[in-house]
């Protein structure tokens, strides 16, 4: 069928019914096919409860509450649970409720039993809203008289029936080779997936056939060419002329292709500094809904793949809004005034044109930061910015204190840099708007990418606010709380490393306090990982819906409004980037260009509509109907589920190729002994990282044959039950590499050489009773005790 299920139910109306000729117009069904294929469709929705009849052919949407729209996390051991879009709890779904969904796919889901205080609910697939995968790596296989594909990922609990005629792609001696498999049909009652082979794709074909893999792996291995359509041109009216300012160019990204980034300048203001930030004006030449911003839709985002990029943009796009040293060009700007401790006082959003005077790559910080406070010489690598150090030097000053103001309102801040490999090309480099996590990189002063990112962030933050007082739509990037327990896991760990910790007022580690212990500590990136685990990702949502606009007042308190989700961002800056920062553009464009800045063309006053506090000056509608429901219809629901699958493909797809990288460092080294330090414990062995690639390997707990190894979960530590060896996190340990799977990204450790010997007259056991250098921060609840049963309590209540 040419729609999904979910394409089907977001055409229709929250109240109402929608005619189905109407539908079968929007869904572009011309073909008798076609429209069977909705009939058949409509016909088993209306049996499931999903939809029901009205009169005159019209159909809506069903209220029944026990559907909960989710999306599918299945494990290779069979069981699955389903992560809710509402933010509720995960629903365990059991092999047999699957209902043939599959790993990522979007689904209906209705509750089966409910969960206790330490058990999920339970629940059954409903309907398979929207299918994740459409083609998929395997290796081919023959069953009885059979040709089928097993997936790679063993997450997805199915094998592929395949012609005859892929016979040709069986593999009888040692594999070096797998498959890329298109999906014909998914499976449905007792008819089994069936597909073909696209194509045979080399296990060791090089770096090209690696990025292939895992193009394919990630579903992304189509991208079609943009289609042809004109560009529109920025408006000069309401455009400030900021030629005459020496904007500067932070770039880290060296590949050609890399997408433009924002200009900034800054100067001091009021004891702290006033900074610019220009971001390209892309939203300005698009029509929004025109073929041209529907291919970028489904695009979503820019996939680095080190040393070649996909672009966002199409080429004369990405020409058109890119910034050029000397050269006039428009964009989308505000003004942050910051103060000494890192807060945004004020700011003020504007259309402008600018002219960039330098760019700044990673020599010329390196440079900077080697060069003596004193010297009376300049460097040959700042001669050609040597008009501008003194702006590089306030840039970094302004960098520094809104990481601190970050830091200081509970943002988390992890060290957890990707190693300084060559190979990785354009990965190794800071991401400009710390796009993809609830976590910010420390601030290193050598990366122009890394002094950026804190500047942007607070700009979507600015933007996040401004729009909630003004109750203009958008796209906001939020993550959920840690859980609890999870936290607990964290801590335990840090206090078997006698590591001092602080508890909230009801005596729990919080995660910014946690990163904070562990930023002191010398085994703080295996910390960091720990606590990195235990942060939800961060998923987008709508800015402002129909509910808030009603239960929420314009003219509430200021106080109560600026408070309110101060750490909320709106992310803008970045549109060659990011789809989600181009539908955020738009919504300013929208308002600087057609917003009504005073009541009627009689009042001679005019509001400053970019302004901080113009919103408590408007007591009119800033747009016209139209205008306003042409803004709610760019932020779709249907749009952020669709951005979330992409975005989530992207990061997952960065992650694959790092980690493709460090496994292919590893291969010549079968066989060698290196010296890593224990990242992870399970109960099942514990997870090795060897530098300086940082490749995280496995030492199972079978090849420890010098004893029986127990796991201590309390401690999250293996122990000998006779020797008294123990492995716990960042011990440093001798490991023999055994075996490498890049495709897999699985590396197979043994251990070599003794493991940290406990004295004789140590007793185990009694570790729990150890008192933990815990502080208070509150007395709640009577006295706190120093104990580490404290905090694995609640867990264990």
């Amino acid at each position: 069928m040419k729609f999904t299920v979910a394409d089907l139910l977001d055409q229709l109306p929250p109240t109402g019914g929608l005619e189905i000729k109407k539908l079968e117009k929007i869904l572009k069904l011309t073909t008798k096919a076609d429209r069977d294929g909705l009939e058949t469709a409509l016909q088993a929705l209306l049996k499931l409860g999903i939809v029901n009849n009205e009169e005159a052919g019209a159909i809506k949407r069903s209220d029944d509450e026990s559907l909960i729209e989710a999306r599918l996390r299945c494990s290779s051991k069979g069981f699955c649970f389903a992560l809710r879009d509402d933010g509720g709890d995960d629903i365990y779904i059991r092999d047999h409720q699957l209902n043939h969904a599959w790993n990522g796919d979007r689904v209906l889901v209705r509750i089966t039993r409910d969960g206790g205080r330490r058990r999920s609910p339970e629940g059954g697939v409903q309907c398979i809203l929207e299918r994740s995968t459409t083609s998929l790596l395997g290796h081919v296989e023959r069953k009885d008289q059979n040709i089928l594909a097993i997936p790679l990922d063993d997450r997805i609990l199915a094998t592929i029936q395949l012609p005859d005629g892929d016979q040709a792609h069986l593999n009888d001696g040692e594999q070096t080779s797998v498959v890329e498999v298109k999906l014909d049909r998914y499976p449905i009652a007792q008819f089994p997936a069936e597909g073909h082979v696209a194509r045979s794709l080399p296990l060791n074909g090089g770096p090209s056939s690696d990025r292939d893999l895992l193009l394919t792996k990630a579903n992304l291995q189509d991208r079609p060419a943009p289609p042809r359509s004109s560009l529109k041109t920025p408006t000069a009216k309401h455009r400030q002329d900021l030629s005459s300012q020496p904007a500067l160019l932070l770039r880290s990204w060296q590949v050609s292709d890399a997408p433009p980034l924002p200009a900034v300048y800054v100067e001091p203001h009021a004891g702290g500094t006033r900074l610019w930030i220009h971001a390209p004006a892309v939203a300005e030449r698009l029509s929004i809904g025109n073929n041209l911003d529907l291919w970028l839709r489904d695009r979503a985002e820019a996939l680095c793949l080190g040393e070649l990029w996909h672009p966002l943009l199409g080429q004369i796009l990405s020409k058109a809004c890119s910034f050029k040293v000397g050269e006039i060009n428009d964009a989308v700007s505000v003004a942050l005034d910051i103060s000494a401790d890192g807060e945004v006082t004020n700011w003020h959003f504007s259309l402008s044109s600018i002219k960039p005077v330098a760019e700044i790559e990673p020599k010329t910080l390196t440079a900077l930061s080697n060069r003596k406070p004193k010297a009376r010489t300049v460097p040959a690598a700042l001669k050609p910015v040597k008009d501008h150090l003194a702006q590089l030097e306030t840039l970094i000053f302004c960098a520094r204190t809104l990481q601190m103001g970050e830091q200081a309102s509970g943002s988390i801040e992890l060290d957890l840099a990707v190693p300084e490999l060559q190979c990785l090309g354009d990965l190794r480099w800071a991401d400009p708007d710390s796009y993809h996590h609830q976590w910010a990189l420390p601030l290193n002063q050598t990366d122009p990418q890394s002094v950026l990112s804190p500047m942007i962030r607070a700009a979507h933050r600015a933007w996040a606010q401004h729009a909630q007082n003004l109750q203009l739509p958008g796209l906001v990037i939020e993550a959920s709380e840690a859980d609890n327990n999870t936290l607990n896991d964290v801590a335990k760990s840090a206090l078997a490393l006698d590591i001092a910790l602080e508890l909230d007022e009801e005596g729990r580690p919080a995660a910014t306090e946690l990163a904070k212990a562990f930023s002191t500590t010398a085994c703080r990136r295996v910390l960091d990982q720990q606590l990195r685990h235990a942060l939800p990702e961060t998923l987008l949502r709508l800015g402002i819906n129909d509910s808030q606009k009603e239960n929420e007042n314009i003219e509430s308190d200021h106080e109560d409004t600026k408070t309110k989700d101060s750490n909320l961002q709106s992310p803008w800056c970045c549109p060659t980037i990011h789809y989600t920062d181009l539908v955020n553009q738009e919504i300013i464009v929208s308002l600087l260009s057609n917003g009504k800045d005073r009541p009627n063309v009689r009042q001679k006053e005019k509001v400053v509509l970019g302004s901080r506090e113009c919103w408590q000056q408007i007591k009119w509608p800033l747009f016209s109907t139209s205008q306003a429901k042409n803004l709610e219809e760019i932020c779709s629901k249907s749009l952020v589920h669709r951005l979330n699958t992409l975005r989530r493909q992207a990061e997952e797809l960065r992650q694959d190729l790092i980690a493709m990288v460090q496994a292919r460092i590893v291969e010549p080294l079968v066989g060698e002994e290196h010296q890593g330090v224990i990242s992870g414990v399970q109960s099942y062995g514990f997870f090795v990282e060897i530098p300086p690639s940082m490749a995280e390997g496995l030492v199972h707990v079978s090849s420890l044959n010098d004893d029986w190894y127990e796991y201590r979960s309390r401690q999250n530590r293996l122990v000998g039950r006779k020797n008294r060896k123990i492995y716990q996190l960042g011990d440093q340990v001798n490991v023999k590499v055994v075996k490498v799977d890049a495709l897999r990204n699985q590396i197979d450790l043994e251990v070599n050489g003794s493991a940290i010997t406990v004295e004789a007259n140590m007793n185990v056991n009694s570790d729990l009773t150890n008192q933990a250098k815990t502080t208070k921060k509150s007395e709640v609840k009577g006295k706190i005790t120093k104990n580490n049963e404290q905090l694995v309590s609640s867990s264990e209540a």
